[in-house]
């Protein structure tokens, strides 16, 4: 199965699943009249929308580049996580509102034990179900699976906290602990929704992802050619889980056209080979210049050499990703 289909088929599974959890979650409110259920409830209507969206994303997202979208469709991935984190947020904003109202108008609680019952089941399911989507998600380098994943064990971690909560209650018959769990999760909830729309802002700005890029370097380290005599300007942007990556790569300025090309050629093979991404890369070629770049040049051999070599440079993420080549770098 392809890597977009099988991530289509998980979104929708874990929607199919999102409904029905719902469904279970609000029978538990209808037995127990419980706020702080109701709130767990609510939040799963959240899990569905999103889901769902979610789902659209990623339908859109492994779409083919057309003419309107030159670098294909994988931002939406971004839209789809800060828009499930802007639900999340308004999810508990509306649940310290229910909570406040029920702490003023307090109701009578009854059947605690099978809605106990109920939410225990939804634990299990939604901790298993967001465990296995992160799992997913980072194998197939998808933020829409991941953030999924995230708010559903968030989901699972928060009812768990309720589960609790609702013991404590049943046991001590101090049913003004039910608002106030409420509003306890509601906060924790909202810390979850930020930090999802904090995610996505930075995919849409182009944020250096420092993970991928240190990846990339070590991948130019381990590979490096000794006729990559300098490379840098080094940039990656993420689209969905598309990676776009481009650099400046300096070769012997007396290599023939053709020569230049299969040079080339061998850096894109080289991140096709080792990224599980679907990989771009776009290469600037400059021409060496000697005499200045010869102490540092590793070509053996060199017909033109002008200098001994003398200086083995590193390549570094702060070295790599400058708009400079590294013997003026050592100059400055």
């Amino acid at each position: 199965m392809k890597t977009s289909h099988r991530k289509i088929c998980l979104i929708a599974f874990s929607f199919f699943c999102g409904v029905a959890l719902m469904l279970i979650k609000f029978a538990a409110y209808w037995f127990t009249g419980s706020n702080a259920i109701l709130t767990d409830a609510l939040e799963s209507i959240v899990n569905v929308v999103a889901a769902g969206f979610a789902w659209y994303s990623l339908s859109l997202a492994v779409r083919p580049r057309d003419v309107n979208h030159p670098y294909g469709h994988g931002k939406i991935e971004f839209f789809s996580a800060g828009f499930e984190g802007g639900l999340i947020i308004v999810a508990g904003l509306l649940i310290i509102y229910e909570s406040v109202r029920h702490l003023l108008n307090p109701t009578e609680l009854r059947q605690l034990p099978t809605g106990m019952g109920l939410i225990g089941f939804t634990v299990v399911a939604n901790a298993a179900l967001g465990f296995w989507l992160q799992r997913e998600g980072r194998k197939a380098d998808s933020i829409t699976l991941t953030a999924d994943g995230k708010h559903l064990v968030t989901d699972s971690l928060s009812s768990l906290v309720l589960l609790v909560g609702v013991a404590v209650i049943y046991f001590t018959g101090l049913q003004v602990l039910d608002s106030m769990f409420s509003i306890g999760f509601a906060f924790y909830i909202l810390f979850s929704g930020f930090g999802l729309v904090r995610q996505s802002v930075a995919g849409l700005m182009d944020e250096a992802n420092a993970e991928t890029l240190q990846q990339t370097v070590k991948i130019l380290r381990q590979h490096r050619a000794d006729n990559w005599i300098d490379l840098h300007n080094l940039r990656i942007q993420r689209y969905g889980s598309d990676l776009h990556i481009d650099c400046h790569l300096t070769l012997p300025y007396y290599w023939d056209l053709s020569r230049v090309h299969e040079e080339v050629s061998a850096v894109s093979t080289l991140f096709t080979d080792n990224f599980n991404n679907s990989t771009e890369f776009f290469i600037h070629t400059d021409p060496c210049l000697p005499p200045d770049m010869c102490a540092t040049c590793r070509v053996k051999n060199c017909p033109m050499r002008q200098q001994a070599f003398t200086q083995n440079v590193e390549w570094t993420t702060e070295t790599l990703t400058r708009n400079q080549k590294h013997f003026e770098q050592q100059g400055t």
